[in-house]
C-alpha cells in the first residue's frame, strides 16, 4: 500500500480518515477478483465472524462458511457444547441451507418463533423425513396460536433434487414463481432448502471447506484456567482455527499460553490477540501465533477507549501490525471498527488477511439472540460486548458470589444494545453480499486481481471530515 504523493501521515488514522485513489487497471470484471486468504484459515472471502456470544452460533457458522467466511465460537461456551456445534456444522450441506422443520402437530405459535431462525422465512413440515408442506408467516396471519401446522401449511410442493446445479434450481424456482423450495434426495427425504438468492450465491461464492470437504468453523479460548486442556478438547472436536483471545494481548500470560499451545503442535492456524503495535505483533508471533488479531477499542460494543484511554485508531494499527507480521512471514486480522464495506476494503488495503466483524452481523436472523419487536414494529436483536457486565456474569457463573460481585464492578463494554434488522438485508448473507460487492469493486479500482495484489497496489490518501462527509449518499435533496 502507498500513500498518495508519498506523504506519510503525521498522526494515527482510522478508516474515516482515509480514502482510496483509483489506479490504472487491467482487471476487467469484479468477478475475476480472487478474495481467498493466504493465511491458512481456508476462507474464500476475507471475513471472520467475531467470537461474541450475541453473534457467533451454529446457524451463523454454517451460513457464513457456506459463503466462504469463518465463524469463531466464543470462549464462554462450554467445551461439550462447542463439540456439538462443530459436529453439527461439519454435517451441514455445503450448498443447501438447513431447513427449519416442523412436525404436522407443531402449533402456529411455536412456528412463529422458529420462522425467523432463517432468512428465507419459511418452515418445512416433515413426516418420516419427507417434506409434506410449507408454512410461511403469511400462512399464520390471523390464525389461532394453537392451530397445528397441518391445518395451515401449503401442500402444493415444488421440490429441488439434491443433484440439481444452482442454475437448474434457480430456473425451476423462477418458472414456478416460488422463492424457495425443499431440497430432497433420490428417496424423497429432506436435505435442506434452496432459494432463488441461494442458488445465485452458490454460483458466486466458494464454501470454506476443510480437507474432508466439510464446512470450516473455529473456536476461541481465553488465557486463564486450563487453557491447554480446553484447547486439546477443541482440537479433538475438529475446529479448523484456534483463537486465543483476551482484551490485552501483549502480556506475559498470553505469551506463556501461546508457547504451551504451540507445544501441542496444532495442525490448524493459531490466532492470538488483541494488540495494536508492531512490537506486540512480533512478540505474539515469536511466542507461537500464526495470525495476530489487531484492535483495541474500535468495536461498537466496546467502551475501552472511553474508560481507559487505551487503544489506537484502527487503520494505523492494522497497517503497523501487518507490516511487522509480513516481515516474519505471518498475518494479521483486523478486528472491529468496520461499519461500511469501504472500511473492510481499507483494512485489507492496510494488509489484513481477514476482517473480523461482530455487531454488524448481530442484527441478522442468523445471530443467536432472540428476536424482539419495538413499539414501532421494527425487529431487533440484543447485542453486548464481551467485556461487559452481562458477559462477565456468564463467564464467572461458577465463581463464588463474592468474586462475581467484585468482578462485576469492572466492565469495558455495553451490556445491552439494539441491533435492528435491516428489512432490505435481514440475513447475514445479505450483508455479506453488500460487503463483498464493495470489496471486489475496490480491488478493480486498484487494479488488483487478488488480496495480495490489493495490499500492494492500494493507493491511499488522507481526508478531512468534510471530505468523508462529501462521499456519503444523500437520501433526500439538500
Amino acid at each position: 500500500m502507498d500513500f498518495l504523493d508519498g506523504r506519510e501521515p503525521q498522526h494515527d488514522l482510522t478508516y474515516d480518515d482515509v480514502f482510496m485513489v483509483p489506479r490504472r487497471s487491467d482487471v476487467a470484471s469484479r468477478h475475476g477478483v480472487d478474495l481467498a486468504s493466504t493465511d491458512g484459515t481456508g476462507t474464500t472471502i476475507p471475513l471472520v465472524v467475531a467470537n461474541m456470544t450475541a453473534v457467533a452460533g451454529r446457524r451463523m457458522a454454517e451460513t457464513t462458511a457456506r459463503r466462504g467466511a469463518l465463524t469463531i465460537i466464543p470462549q464462554d461456551i462450554p467445551v461439550e457444547v462447542v463439540r456439538d456445534v462443530v459436529g453439527w456444522v461439519k454435517t451441514r450441506h455445503t450448498v443447501h441451507d438447513t431447513a427449519v422443520t416442523l412436525d404436522p402437530t407443531t402449533t402456529a405459535g411455536e412456528a412463529l418463533v422458529l420462522l425467523h431462525k432463517r432468512a428465507h422465512g419459511a418452515a418445512v413440515v416433515v413426516e418420516e423425513g419427507r417434506p409434506v408442506g410449507i408454512v410461511t408467516e403469511r400462512d399464520l396471519e390471523g390464525v389461532d396460536r394453537f392451530a397445528q401446522a397441518h391445518d395451515v401449511m401449503g401442500t402444493e410442493l415444488l421440490t429441488i433434487n439434491v443433484s440439481d446445479d444452482p442454475r437448474a434450481a434457480y430456473d425451476r424456482l423462477h418458472h414456478a414463481r416460488r422463492h424457495m423450495a425443499p431440497v430432497v434426495d433420490h428417496d424423497g427425504r429432506l436435505v435442506g432448502v434452496q432459494t432463488r438468492k441461494g442458488a445465485v450465491r452458490a454460483a458466486l461464492y466458494t464454501p470454506a471447506l476443510d480437507s474432508a470437504g466439510h464446512l470450516r468453523v473455529g473456536a476461541a479460548v481465553g488465557i486463564n484456567g486450563d487453557v491447554t486442556g480446553k484447547a486439546e478438547a477443541l482440537l479433538d472436536a475438529g475446529v479448523d482455527v484456534l483463537v486465543v483471545d483476551t482484551a490485552h494481548g501483549h502480556q506475559d500470560k498470553m505469551l506463556e499460553v501461546l508457547r504451551s499451545l504451540r507445544a501441542l503442535d496444532p495442525q490448524v492456524p493459531l490466532v492470538a490477540g488483541n494488540v495494536v503495535s508492531a512490537q506486540g505483533t512480533r512478540d505474539l508471533i515469536e511466542a507461537g501465533a500464526d495470525i495476530v488479531k489487531v484492535g483495541v477499542g474500535p468495536g461498537a460494543m466496546c467502551t475501552t477507549r472511553m474508560m481507559t484511554a487505551v487503544g489506537r485508531p484502527q487503520f494505523s494499527a492494522v497497517l503497523d501490525c501487518a507490516g511487522a507480521a509480513r516481515e516474519l512471514g505471518k498475518h494479521v486480522w483486523a478486528d472491529g471498527g468496520v461499519r461500511h464495506p469501504r472500511d473492510v476494503a481499507l483494512a485489507l488495503a492496510a494488509g489484513a488477511s481477514n476482517v473480523m466483524i461482530g455487531s454488524w452481523f448481530a442484527g441478522t436472523f442468523e445471530s443467536p439472540g432472540d428476536l424482539y419487536t419495538d413499539p414501532e414494529g421494527r425487529m431487533y436483536k440484543e447485542s453486548f460486548g464481551m467485556a461487559s457486565a452481562r458477559a462477565v456474569r456468564h463467564r464467572t457463573a461458577e465463581d463464588s458470589p463474592f468474586d462475581r460481585a467484585r468482578k462485576s464492578l469492572f466492565e469495558e463494554g455495553i451490556s445491552t444494545a439494539r441491533m435492528y434488522i435491516d428489512p432490505t438485508r435481514p440475513g447475514v448473507e445479505d450483508v455479506i453480499d453488500q460487503i463483498i460487492a464493495g470489496v471486489r469493486s475496490s480491488c478493480t479500482y486498484a487494479g488488483a486481481s487478488s488480496l495480495a495484489e490489493f495490499a500492494e497496489r492500494a493507493l491511499v490518501g488522507i481526508q478531512s471530515t468534510a471530505g468523508y462527509a462529501e462521499g456519503r449518499p444523500l437520501h433526500t435533496s439538500w
